[in-house]
């Protein structure tokens, strides 16, 4: 088989799957049944959660290589690109994958709040690990969902696979809220390491030459995607990381504030601010009054 693939559509899938397609936007496989291929590179252009099971090559998304053990729940997103690395031998995949199109929860209630699951979008090394237990859960969503794409189609299908697929994805979103608890350890690390980066960043002259600190940043220098950056900081701290930067901000501001020697636009451009006037006008929400207020009442 061909060393690089696009999946457009399902049906394409199936296709690489060994499977019959009985219905055209949503389809589960089992991936042990799948011909052996030499798959170097996967262009996604569906949505896709797979159920890893045993090792095959390592998977490169980005700069990052990742061991995927058995266990590991790992979601993909339409314009992903991922690439398997390894020795040019023919092997066999395991697992199993749900793949649907987008078009299968277009005008659905799942359809407006969407991007909630903003584990879609995150990096293959923030993958869901699961326990036994919740395994099986999974394994029983994807079974539920495949019994009802084998039914014939009528006008009550689209709207039962939609609230199976609503059903398995409020699953994953409990599961990673145990896993950023379970994680807690390594969490704190990652926390930490923020907070060093954003000290250093707001001591040196990137604020000058770069600009204001950005999440997507901190993100990449954590080695991190940004939606999962987002929701670890907001579950260990109740803060995203925008506000969690523009309190750190608005803290140097108070500082440098109480050097005279400085004007309030020389202290905004140290900040990163292009304009003077978008910083009054942050720290004023923040503080409740403008910087020359707030320097006048110290």
């Amino acid at each position: 088989m061909e060393q690089s693939i696009h999946f457009d559509s399902v049906s394409t899938y199936n296709v690489f799957g060994n499977h019959p397609t009985y219905h055209p936007l949503i389809s589960v496989l089992d991936l042990s049944k799948a011909k052996p291929n030499q798959i170097k590179h996967m262009h996604i252009g569906i949505y896709a959660i797979s159920l890893k099971g045993i090792k095959v090559g390592d998977l490169r998304y980005g700069k990052g290589y990742y061991d995927l053990g058995e266990g590991t729940l790992v979601f993909f997103s339409p314009g992903q690109v991922l690439h398997i690395e390894g020795d040019e031998e023919w092997h066999q995949p395991q697992g199993l994958i749900l793949v649907f199109h987008p078009d299968l929860i277009r005008g659905t209630t799942l359809a407006r709040h969407f991007h909630e699951y903003t584990f879609f979008s995150y990096k293959v090394n923030e993958g869901l690990h699961l326990s036994k237990e919740e395994q099986k859960i999974i394994k029983d969503c994807f079974a539920n969902i495949e019994k009802e794409t084998k039914r014939v189609i009528d006008k009550h299908s689209k709207r039962v696979i939609v609230a199976n697929l609503e059903l398995l994805l409020t699953y994953c979103v409990r599961f990673y809220d145990r896993q950023f608890i379970t994680r807690e350890t390594v969490n704190l690390g990652i926390l930490e390491r923020f907070e060093s980066l954003l000290n250093s960043y707001l001591t040196s002259d990137k604020p000058q030459t770069i600009g204001l600190p950005t999440v997507k940043y901190f993100a990449d220098e954590l080695n991190l995607s940004a939606n999962y950056f987002g929701d670890l900081l907001k579950k260990e701290t109740g803060k995203t990381p925008l506000e969690y930067i523009q309190l750190k901000l608005i803290d140097t501001a108070k500082e440098k504030l109480f050097d005279d020697g400085k004007t309030i636009s020389e202290i905004a451009y140290e900040l990163g601010f292009t304009y003077p006037s978008h910083f009054t006008r942050l720290f004023k929400a923040q503080v409740g009054y403008t910087p020359n207020e707030y320097r006048s009442l110290n």
